[in-house]
């Protein structure tokens, strides 16, 4: 390449990156993933369209398997381990019996319905059995639901890639031979031993950071991120599963109280951010629109058996054991998306040489847009049909503010809904915990700050600064007065979340 030919794809690459950046904004506005706007700009610079030319498969699914790696420890690092520790149970069900079922369930569909032989079929059942990491984290995280049920669907888009992986590799062997005991004691071993290493490089890096003094802030969030590909690298290394280990190394140094919590989760976002776009332009640009037409219906077909058969039996079958109400289990149902990670796995038979799988990938793409299409802008409203959207929730605001940071403090917002029993009620009345204070009330446009007999108004919206310690029993003395009053407690109203 010469040097004026990297110039013009810089260029090219920067536009496009900046128009996947702007785009971003739309989708939020619209309710779906982005990824569907980045797989666009993927196909309109591709053959079909603009005329670059990407047929390289294998280079695709390298690149595609490290932007995953980093993909999940942005994804580790931004989950709090107190939103998803009551639900490691169930989500470690959905992430192995839940996707054992969905597989089979959507193999037998493929192979009934559209005359699939057994091997394709199984494949196909494996690539699409798991939900996306990226998908879900960008979907659900703007979305006022209650933290049991984000925390369950996190954890499981966070497990259920390493055995979605381990299956798809293992029927993408030719000639094809099944063992169930070969195939039950790799998957065994693969889950253990990439969440030893992961949990391993996790609490090692954890004290590392805390007892050296790097000499520059900056340097903390790239130490803490490089710690998550170390363990992806390193589970990789011993033929372990790298999607779980880089995804527990990053809940791990998350959760560990290290310095500069704020500009890690920042620096994490980005990267993330800068993965899932490099990420989907790459297999869109993979996929020819010309030679779809004929895997839309079969796209379709399996979409259909997928959504509505095996994805709720799944989940059914897997949290048959715990305690989750009816209506939640209706949503996880819906809420589970396919992304990159599909598209992805559909490259490793293919480079692996296994006949008439390059149709997977055109049928795969087709099911990721139209199902996307489908459960990404109705999951807020099948949300609120399920009666699952508290009006009362606080949201999290990431600021970059260095006070904040160092004092372990966290700026969380609230609308006080027309019916809520906060209105009349005072600063003072409200009796939060300490240390907590609302340093901002943004009435009728117009912000002010509160003093101790300031009264609440219907239509407030509060900005409450508390520490990471104190963040629930706030939580829960807000919710408490907003359902019973200032006198919630004689009513044995305690604020817990529904």
């Amino acid at each position: 390449m010469t040097l004026q030919q990297l110039y013009v794809a810089l260029l090219v690459g920067g536009f496009v990156l900046l128009a996947s950046i702007a785009s971003t904004r739309l989708s939020t506005r619209v309710g779906f993933p982005s990824l569907l706007l980045f797989l666009l700009f993927g196909v309109l610079l591709g053959e079909d369209f603009i005329g670059v030319e990407f047929d390289d498969v294998e280079l695709a699914r390298n690149l595609g398997t490290a932007a995953l790696a980093v993909i999940l420890v942005e994804g580790g690092l931004t989950t709090k381990f107190a939103d998803v520790r009551r639900v490691l149970a169930p989500a470690g069900a959905l992430a192995t019996l839940g996707v054992v079922v969905s597989m089979v369930v959507t193999a037998a569909g493929a192979h009934l319905l559209l005359r699939m032989d057994w091997q394709l079929a199984l494949l196909l059942g494996a690539i699409v059995s798991s939900t996306d990491a990226a998908a879900v984290f960008a979907v659900l995280r703007v979305l006022p639901l209650p933290r049991r049920v984000v925390g369950l669907l996190e954890a499981e888009s966070g497990f259920n890639d390493a055995p979605a992986v381990i299956f798809v590799v293992l029927f993408s062997t030719v000639p094809f031979i099944f063992e169930p005991e070969h195939t039950v004691g790799l998957l065994v071993y693969e889950l253990l031993a990439g969440s030893a290493i992961g949990l391993g490089c996790g609490f090692v890096g954890a004290i590392g950071l805390r007892r050296i003094a790097l000499p520059a802030s900056g340097l903390y969030p790239i130490a803490t991120f490089g710690l998550g590909i170390v363990a992806f690298a390193a589970a990789g290394t011993v033929h372990a599963s790298g999607f779980i280990a880089a995804y527990l190394a990053g809940v791990v140094l998350a959760n560990s109280g290290l310095p500069h919590r704020s500009a890690t989760r920042s620096f994490a976002e980005g990267l993330g951010w800068l993965a899932q776009i490099g990420l989907f332009v790459l297999l869109g640009l993979l996929v020819d629109p010309s030679e779809l037409a004929a895997d839309v219906v079969p796209a379709i077909v399996v979409g259909l058996v997928l959504l509505l058969v095996a994805r709720p039996l799944s989940v059914a079958l897997s949290l048959a054991g715990f305690s989750i109400p009816l209506r939640e289990q209706l949503f996880v149902s819906w809420a589970g998306l396919r992304g990159a990670v599909p598209i992805v796995l559909a490259t490793i038979p293919i480079v692996a040489g296994v006949q008439d799988s390059s149709r997977l990938l055109n049928i795969v793409f087709v099911l990721v847009v139209v199902f996307t299409l489908i459960q990404g802008p109705s999951l807020g409203a099948v949300a609120r049909i399920l009666r699952l959207v508290s009006k009362d929730s606080l949201r999290e605001i990431q600021v970059e503010a260095a006070p904040l940071d160092v004092l372990d403090a966290e700026l969380l917002t609230m609308t006080v809904q027309p019916e809520s029993r906060l209105h009349n009620v005072t600063v003072l009345e409200l009796r939060l915990p300490d240390p907590c204070v609302i340093t901002l009330i943004i009435r009728d446009g117009h912000t002010f700050v509160p003093l101790p007999d300031t009264r609440i108004e219907a239509r407030d919206e509060l900005m409450v600064v508390t520490t990471s310690k104190t963040r629930a029993a706030a939580e829960r003395r807000l919710r408490a007065v907003s359902r019973r009053g200032k006198l919630a407690y004689w009513f044995d109203e305690y604020g817990e979340a529904e």
